[in-house]
């Protein structure tokens, strides 16, 4: 058995969306004669780093990120090679080897790149799911998809994928760290912080192979 954790480090030089508040950890309580104990603030949105979107982060009446199936959110899953493709649409999903029995994609694209290269700044250039590939994935019932990058939608036409993913309850992981991770098939262990009424959370992903 390998464990790969696929989840970003957190910290105050991490990369944030546009407008997000960026990370601030400070120690709130510092160790002293009367007290042995170091406690730390952390303040930042609930889309860092490894993140998890609930359908609240488009639709205010949406599940929220406590409410979310933890069945739907750990179990097999496929690591899919995507690299090479500029935009995840309809006709380059459909030329992807994605398994029809499939119901968890993560798809490794040339944003693995972008961690190396960039690892403390927004790149908007990223590969994304357009509107058409969301829906394409929704008529095969795909459960969950996640991506490399901060934002499973192309940067300037957030809205439509977004929309077209959560209000047909696929569970949408951004942020993920695909860059030692072999494609193929895996049990998937993704956990978001149960933040109630929360429109999305940081997550903790790991991949197992057997």
């Amino acid at each position: 058995m390998k464990i790969y954790d696929i989840t970003l480090p957190i910290s105050p030089t991490s990369p944030v969306w546009p407008g997000d508040p960026p990370v601030d950890i400070v120690q709130a309580v510092q160790p002293g004669p009367e007290n042995p104990f170091t406690v730390s603030r952390v303040c930042m949105s609930a889309h860092t780093g490894t993140h998890v979107d609930a359908p609240r982060h488009i639709f205010t009446t949406g599940k929220p990120v406590d409410a979310l199936d933890i069945d739907v959110l750990t179990g097999p899953a496929y690591v899919i090679d995507a690299r090479g493709v500029a935009q995840l649409t309809a006709e380059a999903l459909s030329q992807l080897s994605i398994p029809s029995r499939a119901t968890r994609l993560l798809f490794l694209t040339d944003n693995t790149a972008i961690w190396e290269s960039h690892p403390t700044e927004f790149v908007p250039n990223y590969v994304a799911l357009t509107a058409d590939g969301a829906q394409w994935l929704v008529e095969r019932q795909i459960r969950l998809v996640g991506i490399d990058y901060l934002s499973i939608a192309p940067y300037g036409e957030e809205i439509r994928t977004h929309e077209i993913l959560l209000q047909a309850g696929v569970i949408v992981v951004e942020g993920l760290y695909l860059n030692h991770v072999p494609p193929g098939a895996y049990e998937l262990y993704c956990l978001p912080l149960k933040i109630v009424g929360a429109d999305g959370a940081p997550a903790r992903v790991v991949l197992v192979s057997r």
